[in-house]
């Protein structure tokens, strides 16, 4: 009688030595965490360095049949051996460069089945999520990923994490050369190097093959760098252009040009010296600041240079730095099949529709890409699994994901086609309308994600269904347009470089908590990310897609010639744009619509406790909101006045509403504060800051000290990032403000109906 073969029959062997032994060590460290033998802190660092997340869970539902306190995370307030367990986290999974192959597919099939809710999440990044994960199931999962060559070791935490490189790369047409083994080397150094374990916070690194397109986005990491040849005593040498110091998070930065040619010999010794001058200058106490584009941004890009150059001149020799060279030609791929035009085949339905948008036609004749589009990035355990099925029957093993959160094939032979989308149709995935705005971007939101603030996946996938309702009815100039929603500021979603950006954030009506997002616009998403757009007004969710139809609707009616999205935007101007916005910033009542007090996707309505006690009290409106409604229309016209080229005059503006929305919380204390910035601020930082009563989701006092330092280091002639800074700085400062006023109200009512 045969027994059921598992995993480590058929992998166990092949677990590579260093993996297995980092996986033992984590495996100890969990059993002497449970036995209160490790500090919460300590361990929390350490999970996270091993891809382990905790996450948003509702503490009402069940998963698999076991009861929430018996799942996963540790609490961060319980020590010793009676340790409470309880909601279940997230492993990110570090896919460098996107790389898959079809075992590796199948095996995480496998896990998402076993382990998870069987859906695998492609994120921004090209790495892989599931959740849902136990703490205790986590050890044999890394073992079954080590033993399929793939790690989660510094998905997460103070480290470097995955690096990406552009899904075309070694088949784009527009490409200097393939950037995938130079991404491969670089991710397969810094894995662990002891000059990367000491920084203040997350390191990301991208890789670019062309300067014109999104694909490596390389302006919004820490490290960039953007494939360029040169003729050096009459030979082409590659090399890179190197950017440093983007990001962007709360506050984005442009990454600044390092060096317009670094050899490929430097390229890993000076990303080693980079990562030694951060942990060695880069901010440590203050998370916040602590990202290198505040290093960049501190001592400038010069002394940075110079700092990294001396650093690189005392570097003890490594063989890696350029022992990868040599093998670069074993690293290229291979079809499977010979490629061959598509002529006189018989074309199934809805092929032509795909072929229009998911098909890329390769620098290679007969061979192109095809991209896999998975709505929201979601796929579910079969899927993947058929998916690895279908993979090995067109192509070798060149399967990638995509920042765009989707999965492509690369080297399918164009004779291939009508069969490779019928076999897509049959395992769900036929779907069109990839790269295009139907493939609205997503983080997790409030789905998963501790920090979300509204529910970015509701909204984009109601965006998704009715985009793709009436996709064949809008103009070709829409159809390729970019839309990313986050759930909060802090743009995983990457909504600061999308053609429209939303991030989530709430607004309090007549005492009702309601859903809301700030429309970002000014984006630009090709060039690498060649600029980033502000926020400009803050609408209700509900509302969202009504902002998108007369966005695109009036960019139809009156772009000129091919002008481009951006361009529109900045020729209309922001003014005329917030004020066709201006009506869809009402909310309505409960009793008129209870749907704006709903979040998208989720059927719960608020209970009578959020929505305060009376009628009455609810149609007097306080002067704080007043006046921080007035903070905002300060910080508008600070964009304005970036658009006009008046930087002083911008930055100047930003830091007087700062300095307004400080006032308007002081005034609900203090209603005779003087308006001079200093006394407001030091009211501000006495009353709020100093009683931890102005906080934001986080960091304690994140935003509060944008407005201290912009006090106590005022720039005297602020460039356009220093403005552009000043005013994203002012924006999350605004909605703190917004926040710390709800929490005070609330807890204002609570304690009057406790004496009641």
């Amino acid at each position: 009688m045969n027994e059921t073969l598992t995993w480590k029959d058929h992998l166990g062997d092949r677990i590579p030595e260093d993996l297995g032994r980092e996986v033992d060590i984590f495996e100890t460290e969990i059993e002497l965490r449970r036995q209160g033998k490790i500090d919460e802190v300590v361990f929390a660092e350490t999970r996270l360095r091993r891809g382990a997340y905790g996450q948003r869970y509702d503490s009402g539902q069940r998963f698999d049949g076991k009861q929430t306190q018996q799942l996963a995370f540790p609490k961060a307030n319980t020590k010793g051996p009676n340790t409470e367990w309880h909601a279940p986290g997230m492993m990110r999974i570090k896919i460098p460069f996107g790389g898959l192959n079809t075992v590796q597919m199948e095996t995480l099939a496998d896990l998402a089945e076993e382990y998870s809710d069987d859906i695998l999440h492609v994120t921004t990044r090209q790495d892989l999520q599931l959740h849902y994960i136990h703490i205790e199931d986590t050890v044999d999962l890394m073992r079954r990923l080590a033993a399929v060559g793939i790690t989660t070791r510094e998905a997460c935490g103070n480290s470097v994490r995955n690096v990406t490189a552009c899904p075309l790369a070694g088949v784009c047409n527009t490409e200097s050369f393939d950037v995938t083994p130079y991404s491969r080397a670089l991710a397969r150094f810094l894995l662990g190097h002891p000059d990367a374990q000491d920084f203040g916070r997350k390191v990301k690194i991208a890789f670019s093959g062309c300067r014109d397109e999104a694909c490596g986005l390389v302006n919004l990491h820490d490290i960039g760098a953007l494939g360029v040849t040169r003729v050096i005593d009459g030979k082409t040498r590659r090399g890179f252009e190197f950017y440093v110091g983007g990001g962007l998070g709360a506050v984005p930065h442009q990454a600044k040009l390092f060096d317009e040619f670094v050899s490929e010999e430097e390229l890993l010794p000076l990303s080693q010296a980079i990562g030694r001058v951060f942990a060695r200058l880069g901010e440590k106490k203050n998370r916040a600041r602590a990202r290198l584009k505040f290093l960049v941004a501190r001592i400038g890009i010069d002394e940075f240079k110079r700092l990294v150059l001396e650093e690189r001149a005392i570097l003890p020799h490594d063989a890696r730095w350029t022992s990868y060279i040599q093998g670069l030609d074993s690293d290229d791929e291979t079809p499977l099949r010979p490629g061959q035009a598509l002529q006189g085949l018989q074309l199934p339905e809805g092929f032509s529709e795909w072929f229009g948008t998911n098909v890329y036609q390769q620098l290679q004749p007969g061979y192109v890409v095809v991209t896999v589009y998975l709505p929201l990035g979601d796929l579910t355990g079969q899927q993947m699994r058929s998916l690895a099925a279908v993979s090995r029957k067109y192509v070798k093993d060149t399967i990638r994901t995509t920042v765009e959160q989707n999965i492509v094939l690369r080297w399918v032979s164009e004779a291939d086609l009508p069969t490779l989308y019928t076999d897509l149709v049959d395992i769900g995935l036929g779907g069109s309308a990839a790269n295009t705005i139907v493939d609205v971007t997503s983080c997790p939101g409030t789905d998963t994600c501790k920090l979300g603030i509204a529910s970015s996946r509701g909204l984009a996938g109601e965006l998704r269904t009715r985009l793709a309702e009436k996709y064949h009815s809008l103009d070709a100039a829409v159809q390729g347009m970019r839309i990313k929603v986050s759930g909060c500021f802090n743009s995983c979603g990457q909504h600061h470089v999308a053609d429209i950006g939303f991030y989530g954030i709430s607004r309090k009506i007549n005492g009702i908590t309601v859903p809301h997002f700030q429309v970002v616009l000014g984006g630009k998403w090709k060039g690498n990310a060649e600029s980033f757009g502000l926020a400009m007004a803050a609408v209700p969710s509900k509302n969202i897609p009504l902002v998108v139809d007369r966005l695109t609707e009036r960019y139809v009616a009156e772009r000129q010639g091919d002008e481009i999205f951006q361009d529109f935007i900045s020729r209309v101007g922001k003014r005329d744009v917030k004020a066709m916005l201006d009506d869809l910033v009402q909310v309505p009542t409960y009793e008129e619509d209870p749907s704006f007090y709903r979040d998208w996707g989720d059927t719960r309505e608020f209970t009578i406790d959020d929505m305060g006690k009376g009628e009455c009290a609810g149609e007097v409106v306080p002067l704080a909101l007043f006046e921080l409604g007035a903070a905002e229309r300060e910080v508008f016209e600070a964009q304005i006045l970036l658009d006009e080229n008046n930087f002083s005059g911008a930055y100047t503006m930003a830091f007087k509403a700062m300095v307004a929305a400080a006032r308007a919380l002081v005034r609900s204390q203090f209603l005779d504060v003087s308006d001079a910035p200093d006394t407001v601020i030091a009211e501000f930082r006495t009353r709020f800051v100093d009683t931890g009563l102005y906080f934001d989701t986080y960091a304690k006092d994140k935003f509060a000290r944008y407005l201290f330092r912009m006090q106590e280091e005022a720039l005297r002639n602020p460039t356009r990032d220093d403005a552009h800074r000043a005013i994203e700085e002012c924006q999350l400062f605004i909605e703190g403000a917004f926040a710390c006023y709800n929490r005070i109200s609330d807890a204002a009512g609570a304690d009057a109906l406790a004496t009641a």
